[in-house]
């Protein structure tokens, strides 16, 4: 198990640096209140979705078919559990050295499982996105409910998750693919099983009776958008971190004790 730790860098301490609840844009209370919101959000989306399934259109049964609500339940419980922590964290009274933030004294198996779930939404929902829109979007704003629907669970998905990584200090580890590419593999496994027990699809292109032998290259697109979409993300957090270094350069960092010319410590990868 120690290997399995050392591999997606769950370090002793835990997140030493606290990257995972600062920002170097807001100060740490700003950011647990933004990712609470966005907590709420989701978690009302979810509920008047499920709501409208049930009784509405009574396909509730399929809901948890569906990879785009899947990775909305996680984005959820990321914001969440997010949430919790930072504002732990900011209401921690000074000095916060050893432990900052509750995650950092619980079992290492938990820290794990934030990590992965923090990567994975951090890549999921531009996927969902892309997907939808290019492929699937047919009718998808024809009333109020179905925009308002689609575009909650398919634009602000992702908007959600790139606010998070602009204003987050974490930087996602390239070990993270093998987690990507298994969930990826799961789900499609879920798709066919859908199938069997359901009798329907709940993509079309993952019908072979349709594309015959399109559906390998479409499964094997899929990996590659995923790789594609961690390597930005990594980007766009280096880019991130090298804005704020260039800021400390210039002598006016923020920083959680305000204006000092002092940079944070270095990101946890």
């Amino acid at each position: 198990m120690e290997r399995i730790y050392d591999y997606f860098g769950i370090a002793l301490p835990f997140d030493g640096d606290c990257t995972l609840v600062t920002s170097n844009i807001v100060s740490s209370r700003l950011l647990g209140i933004i990712r609470l919101v966005l907590a709420i959000y989701t978690l009302v989306t979810l509920i008047v979705i499920l709501v409208w399934e049930g009784v509405v259109t009574h396909v509730i049964n399929q809901f948890f078919s569906y990879f785009t609500d899947l990775s909305y339940i996680g984005l959820c419980a990321y914001f969440w559990a997010s949430a919790v922590q930072t504002l732990a964290y900011s209401s921690r009274p000074r000095p916060r050295e050893p432990l900052s933030y509750p995650l950092q004294s619980w079992p290492r198996v938990l820290q794990l499982l934030h990590v992965l779930l923090n990567c994975t939404v951090w890549v999921a929902p531009f996927i969902v996105t892309v997907v939808f829109w290019v492929l699937l979007a047919d009718h998808a704003l024809d009333s109020p409910f179905n925009a308002w629907h689609n575009i909650s669970v398919h634009i602000l998905n992702s908007l959600f998750a790139i606010t998070d990584i602009v204003l987050s200090r974490f930087t996602p580890q390239w070990s993270i693919i093998p987690v990507l590419i298994l969930i990826l593999g799961l789900y499609i496994a879920l798709a066919y099983l859908t199938f069997a027990t359901q009798h329907f699809y709940t993509y079309g292109f993952l019908d072979p009776r349709q594309k015959h032998g399109w559906v390998a290259v479409y499964v094997l697109a899929m990996i590659i958008a995923t790789l594609l979409v961690l390597a930005i993300v990594k980007g766009i957090c280096r880019l991130r971190d090298r804005a704020f270094d260039k800021e400390v350069k210039s002598g006016e960092p923020w920083t959680e004790m305000g204006n000092i010319n002092t940079p944070e410590k270095e990101p946890f990868v």
